[in-house]
């Protein structure tokens, strides 16, 4: 995993933009021309396509020019290194919580024991009890 970590930091940086997830979003639907992602956006090109660059840097999207038309399309196998690293936290995180779910348990027994008066306690009682009855 820790070879990964490059890998990971850019996709993680690349998907902490708006703009960028927003591309990723409609690149999930089907390839698309820079022209036809960038149209929604309120941005000169040049800085569109900068957005274009860090996402093809993290391996998100590959890009291929045809004439004076580039066609992106997103790569999915990127996002397994993301997903790898999620499922390694959850697996932690889950054992911690069935740790701490184990010691309330054992919290509640404990305070639910110390507030049942003992066997012992109870007959104690019950003697005193009889002896002022009679």
């Amino acid at each position: 995993m820790a070879n990964q970590l490059p890998q990971l930091d850019q996709v993680f940086a690349a998907l902490a933009d708006p703009t960028r997830r927003a591309i990723v979003m409609r690149l999930c639907v089907g390839e698309a021309s820079v022209g036809e992602l960038a149209d929604p956006f309120d941005m000169a090109l040049p800085s569109f396509m900068k957005h274009i660059h860090v996402l093809e840097q993290s391996g998100l999207v590959q890009s291929e020019k045809s004439g004076r038309v580039r066609t992106c399309r997103l790569s999915p196998d990127a996002l397994l290194s993301a997903e790898d690293w999620f499922q390694h936290q959850r697996a932690i995180w889950e054992a911690r919580l069935d740790r701490f779910e184990a010691y309330v348990m054992k919290l509640k027994k404990e305070r639910a024991a110390a507030k049942r008066p003992s066997k012992t306690a109870d007959k104690a009682t019950n003697k005193t009890s009889k002896r002022k009855g009679a």
